[in-house]
């Protein structure tokens, strides 16, 4: 027997969410107004539009049982990006900024999910007020809409669990306080102070305001888009270490943050999953650092090998583009201090596999997550000891914590189903034209939202000349990955709808 949707209450919360994106809207039209931008009419209608969308959402809602039961909160949940994208994507399309629909709904919806994959080849000439939205809808969508949304949507007289629930789908979550409401505002609070702080360092360190407001919010979003056509390759040595800083930062389970800056360090050192990422951050460091410790220092053709005197500032650039790229491509951020597709093809194959990692569970970054490929990988080792002592009861230990087979069970689905959407996307994008290595680099970018990829999708590429139906494909790509694939999937399950 199947349950009738409370439609009610899924319009009146896309309605509340409306009226906060309407809001987020008026920064950069109010920046078009004070900077005289020709597109401040696309962003006048584009704020009207959306306000009065959402009016017309909470008054279908109007009358709505207050309680958010777990159908409604997935419907929420996965159809929230939808709209945000919908609404975000108009001041774009009505100032002409982009040629297409498709472009439009691109770059947005890679906005929101924090990929950071952009259509736009040259972004130093659109006008400023159209890249500080890029950046706000990184920020947004960063922390997530939902998370946002629960510290908000008790004024509407809305309750949360359900959503944040739906929205941290990780392995698990952790909440700071016993009301959902007050963990959302604490992680909310964590994310404004960092990007104030990064914020406050750039622009110290010699980067314009402009720039320095919108890198932050796209660093701590983990999202990428830069005002640059160049990302950051052209800035000064103290700001890309800064950067490198933060996203490592970003990449970091929020809630482990939080009770560091409480003066709680030992929670922070003691949990395992830290652990793996943080150790795996330094060894891919090191890794990559040496390998272009000895492209910079070792120049060679067939005949002989020459050997350049080492010097401190060669060690400190190759340790400060392999920091910068493992951090940027390990929580998913996509930002480049170096075009790693000139690189030997060894240390670029090498940041194409750490997309595939992600970083914590609880942070803004997109892939797999450490605590999944820890607990795969103990699981795994496990089963090897299993098979010297067949009768011998070895259980699967994480954070100290026994792991139940239902977790054991997740994490392999998840790993299944991320590799079953590569392959399809990858498929999908050979046959628009896309090469074979292209389609693979792009699909594993799109479902881990990284943004970069291989080739010509490389740190100084862009998706301009993608084939329509491979944008479409993967907007949905982007989508599935940011809702770390569960969400998604469960709105086409029967089980979900069954009473």
């Amino acid at each position: 027997m199947t349950r009738v949707l409370n439609s009610k209450i899924v319009f009146r919360s896309l309605g509340a969410l409306a009226v906060m994106e309407s809001l987020f809207m008026a920064v950069p039209t109010l920046y078009a107004w004070l900077h005289d931008e020709p597109c401040l009419g696309a962003w006048v209608v584009s704020t009207v539009i959306t306000f009065v969308a959402a009016q017309v959402f909470l008054l279908i809602g109007h009358g709505a049982q207050k309680k958010v039961g777990e159908r409604e909160g997935y419907v929420i949940v996965a159809s929230v990006w939808v709209v945000f994208s919908l609404f975000g994507m108009l001041p774009f399309w009505l100032s002409g900024a982009l040629p297409s629909l498709a472009d439009c709904w691109f770059e947005t919806m890679a906005g929101f999910t924090t990929t950071g994959a952009t259509v736009i080849s040259d972004v130093e000439s659109f006008p400023e007020s159209l890249l500080l939205w890029r950046a706000l809808m990184q920020w947004v969508g960063g922390l997530g809409i939902i998370v946002l949304s629960v510290a908000i949507l008790p004024m509407f007289g809305l309750g949360g669990m359900q959503l944040y629930s739906a929205e941290v789908t990780g392995v698990s979550y952790e909440k700071l306080s016993p009301r959902i409401a007050d963990t959302a505002k604490h992680m909310w609070v964590t994310y404004i102070l960092l990007t104030a702080a990064q914020t406050a360092l750039l622009f110290v360190e010699g980067m314009p305001c402009f720039d320095a407001v919108c890198h932050s919010m796209s660093t701590i979003s983990t999202g990428g888009f830069s005002t640059q056509n160049n990302s950051m390759i052209d800035y000064n040595a103290s700001i890309q270490w800064t950067t490198a800083v933060f996203m490592f930062l970003s990449g970091m389970n929020f809630t482990q943050l939080i009770y560091l800056f409480r003066g709680r360090p030992q929670r922070l050192f003691k949990d395992e999953e830290t652990q793996w990422y943080s150790i795996a951050v330094l060894v891919a460091t090191l890794f990559l650092s040496a390998g272009l410790f000895i492209h910079y220092g070792i120049s060679y053709d067939f005949r002989q090998i020459t050997l350049t005197r080492p010097s401190f500032a060669m060690a400190e650039q190759a340790l400060r583009k392999g920091f910068f790229m493992v951090t940027s491509a390990m929580t998913s951020t996509g930002f480049a201090a170096s075009d790693y597709m000139t690189w030997p093809k060894l240390l670029w194959v090498f940041v194409f596999f750490m997309m595939f990692t992600g970083a914590a569970s609880g942070s803004t970054a997109g892939g797999i997550k450490w605590v999944r490929i820890g607990i795969f990988a103990k699981s795994a080792m496990t089963e090897l000891k299993r098979r010297i002592h067949p009768n011998a009861v070895i259980p699967v230990r994480f954070n100290g914590r026994t792991v139940s087979e239902q977790t054991s069970s997740n994490v392999m689905a998840f790993l299944f189903f991320y590799i079953v959407i590569i392959v399809l996307a990858s498929l999908i994008f050979c046959a628009s034209g896309v090469e074979f290595d292209e389609a693979i680099g792009t699909a594993v970018s799109g479902i881990g939202n990284v943004g970069v990829s291989i080739g010509q999708f490389g740190p100084l590429g862009s998706y301009e000349n993608y084939p329509t139906l491979a944008k479409w494909t993967m907007t949905a790509v982007m989508l599935i990955g940011r809702l770390e694939i569960f969400t998604v999937l469960l709105l086409f399950s029967k089980a979900l709808w069954r009473k």
